[in-house]
């Protein structure tokens, strides 16, 4: 996994993110099951 430092003597974090912009108010109607499933897999990555 690919990482990059936050500011100069900060953590080392993954490159790829799940952004927390909801998920219900802009992208349609929300999936109960999917939602979680989701992050899930972003967590696997």
């Amino acid at each position: 996994m690919k990482t990059r430092r936050l500011g100069t003597n900060g953590p080392a974090v993954s490159a790829i993110g799940l952004g927390c912009l909801g998920r219900s108010d802009f992208y349609g109607g929300r999936n109960d099951a999917q939602s979680p499933a989701t992050i899930d897999r972003a967590l696997d990555t």
